[in-house]
């Protein structure tokens, strides 16, 4: 019996170093989630206005002034800053549906644009894969790493991949309305009576998108149609959407709680996000 002795022994040998790695691999991913925090914070702009007037609407496309008359009201102050929690799946195949829980923490500064998109996907029981998706100071960066430790993905830098965390920031704007209005930044071009095209500058960046509005005049899609798909080690254009949903009213604005973005290759949409809100916390110009 002697077998199941150092059997024993070695399952517990083995958990140990399970834990010990998973113990280590969240702090390291805890100290680098607090350095890019900082670095986030470090490029918020001195706000120029405090608060919306709706007189800022006149000359705009009929479906954006009907947009922003159904999410917000004349005196609201402005959005500067956003934390966002979300529950939701990922599919992490490329090729097939493999649906993985993820929970997530995301922190928003309007100006200068960015963000910091932090989760944790339950791969297995057990093992979790960590993931920060970013746009800061004018830099896009994607990794992801099981246990916060070995990276699957490791990309950062200005071009592709910046823009395409350009977009991300732009599409999920409806979180944050405010940062849609002229006023900080976004110019509106007219399409037809249901949708719009939008233009955001970042530095030396510019991103173009089309939004689109329900018969609620609420916005429902946005689209793009080159965005930087990471496939393996390359990043190829597909065209991509996000949709959006369940418009709730949160600090005296509509905002959208439920999310899903889709890869639309000639093949077919190929949803890869689908999330909910969990928790919303604003932080306003003074």
């Amino acid at each position: 019996m002697l077998w199941i002795t150092w059997l024993v022994v070695a399952v517990g040998v083995l958990a140990a170093v399970a834990l010990g790695l998973a113990v280590y691999g969240n702090a390291r991913w805890a100290e680098s989630t607090r350095k890019l925090l900082t670095l986030l914070e470090a490029t918020r702009l001195v706000p120029t206005a405090s608060h919306y007037d709706a007189r800022e609407l006149e000359g705009l496309p009929a479906p954006i002034q009907r947009y922003f008359r159904a999410v917000l009201k004349d005196g609201q102050r402005l959005i500067t800053a956003a934390t966002v929690e979300h529950t939701g799946t990922f599919n992490v195949s490329q090729a097939g549906e493999q649906w993985k829980s993820f929970t997530s923490q995301q922190r928003v500064v309007t100006r200068r644009p960015g963000f910091l998109w932090d989760a944790r996907l339950e791969i297995v029981p057990g093992l979790a894969v960590r993931v920060h998706d970013a746009y800061i100071d004018g830099e896009g960066m994607l990794r992801v790493a099981v246990l916060g430790l070995f990276a699957m993905a490791d990309l950062h830098g200005p071009g592709d991949i910046a823009q395409g965390e350009l977009m991300r920031f732009f599409a999920e704007a409806a979180w944050y309305p405010t940062a849609l209005l002229p006023s900080q930044g976004v110019r509106w071009e007219a399409v037809d009576d249901h949708s719009a095209k939008a233009t955001l500058a970042d530095g030396i960046l510019s991103v173009t998108m089309l939004f689109s509005f329900n018969d609620a005049s609420l916005l429902e899609s946005v689209r793009v149609e080159a965005r930087g798909a990471t496939i393996g080690k390359r990043i190829v254009m597909i065209p991509w959407e996000a949709r959006l949903s369940s418009y709730q009213e949160r600090n005296g604005m509509r905002i959208p709680l439920t999310g899903e973005a889709s890869w639309l290759p000639p093949q077919g949409r190929r949803p890869y996000w689908r999330g909910t809100i969990t928790s919303l916390a604003y932080e306003f110009c003074d």
